[in-house]
């Protein structure tokens, strides 16, 4: 316990800073939209990068890998970073690392060049994970209360759909196809990095940024009981967006006939899009229905993705998306919102990290080993077991699902938060 005050980052709420406040809640949320835009835009350019360059779906799922490496690697070291030099500082270099990531994509026609790139956005996203969401639960407004968690928790579902679309539709319509999304994207990020530098710091900065940077997890012991299977969610559907990035360009080409950048990202967006509109759904209820719930429509939905490319029906497979992206939106977000609810100011970015660790490893693990069996087993094999993974996640979170503890008044104790789940502002 001798380092808990290098936790400690004191938020900065003085009566009249409303307004800078929704500057910085709107400056935080623009940027964690634009940051994993970013992240999102080479997906219409893999079957381009396969047809010109070579690239096998080996390559790309390791392209996928590099980049969640990056992340968990920031995540590890620098999570925590935020607390200590202020959440301005950490945001505009997250979004420098991105934009320095951007620029090898630029020239990309083997694939050290590729990973090279998504390696360095990875280091970029891991920081915006933990620095943009704590910037967006500090000045986000009172009211409503589901509107940081899933603020902080669909930014990077939002970005990556608007990522995803603009990509396909500048690669098939624009000029310089394989350049085009990638000067945008540098656009994004400067005008981001320009928003938050008009914006007001919202934690004081605190001594201990060189201990912070030794690796360590910590979450307050009153959710530890929820990790589990706020674990189990984020697996299963940050290892099937995983597989959308990896697999669904080779499978929309090959299974469901078209070529087209466009729907590509339409189809990628369509998976991530319904994730935005259903997250405040789940808000409704109390964190552990709308996880039930959520992964209950996340796993009919897979079902449906997985008959479709057995049958090689598109139409099937959009429907199958939007219901597995709006199921993955309610579960995300009442997951985040369960370990988030009640957490002080020192608290959120160790929280933040300790999700995106669990976020970004779903997605790696399960591309890295299916990158590998990409060379034994078929696309429509491979998909079967990404919807096996969804099946054992929901079984998992259907029973095993908790709320936060309370009392016999029905307030939160000490072990536990309260079913509200939204996140406090203060002191810690």
């Amino acid at each position: 316990m001798h380092d808990a005050m290098q936790y400690v980052a004191p938020v900065i709420h003085k009566p009249r800073q409303g307004d800078k406040l929704r500057l910085a809640f709107f400056s935080a949320v623009v940027s964690l939209v634009a940051a994993f835009a970013a992240a999102a835009a080479p997906i219409p350019l893999y079957n381009i990068y396969r047809a010109e360059d070579g690239f096998t779906n080996a390559g790309i799922s390791m392209a996928i890998v590099a980049y969640s490496a990056g992340t968990i690697a920031a995540l590890l070291l620098v999570g925590r970073l935020s607390n200590h030099l202020g959440r301005r500082p950490t945001a505009l270099a997250s979004l420098g690392m991105i934009l320095l990531g951007c620029l090898p994509l630029l020239y990309v026609h083997d694939i050290a060049t590729l990973l090279a790139g998504r390696l360095v956005v990875g280091i970029g996203t891991g920081l915006a994970s933990s620095s943009l969401t704590s910037y967006i639960v500090d000045a986000a407004p009172a009211k409503p209360k589901w509107l940081a968690s899933v603020a902080s928790s669909q930014g990077p579902m939002l970005g990556l759909t608007v990522g995803a679309i603009v990509s396909g539709a500048l690669v098939q319509f624009g000029p310089w196809p394989r350049d085009l999304i990638y000067l945008v994207c540098v656009g994004l990020l400067l005008l981001s990095a320009g928003l938050i530098a008009i914006s007001p710091e919202t934690a004081r900065p605190t001594p201990g940024a060189w201990r912070s940077l030794v690796p360590q997890l910590r979450v307050p012991s009153r959710v530890r009981h929820l990790l589990p299977v706020a674990a189990a969610v984020f697996l299963a559907t940050w290892a099937t967006g995983a597989f959308y990035q990896a697999f669904v360009p080779a499978l929309v080409k090959d299974q469901l006939h078209t070529r087209s950048p466009l729907v590509l990202g339409l189809v990628f967006a369509a998976y991530m899009t319904p994730s935005v509109l259903g997250a405040p759904i789940g808000g409704r209820f109390t964190s552990a229905i709308a996880q039930r719930v959520g992964m209950i429509i996340f796993l009919a939905g897979m079902i449906g993705i997985v008959t479709a490319i057995a049958a090689g029906t598109l139409a099937l497979f959009i429907i199958g998306t939007i219901g597995a992206g709006a199921g993955q939106g309610i579960a995300i977000s009442a997951a985040t919102r369960g370990l988030l609810d009640r957490g002080t100011v020192a608290e959120r970015a160790p929280i933040f990290t300790a999700i995106y660790l669990l976020c970004y490893g779903g997605a790696a693990f399960p591309s890295l080993v299916s990158g590998r069996l990409s060379e034994i087993f078929s696309l429509p094999q491979i998909a079967f077991g990404y919807g096996g993974l969804a099946f054992v996640a929901t079984v998992f979170t259907v029973f095993g699902a908790r709320n936060p503890h309370t009392d016999r008044s029905g307030n939160a104790t000490c072990d536990g938060s309260s079913a509200s789940g939204s996140p406090v502002h203060g002191t810690s």
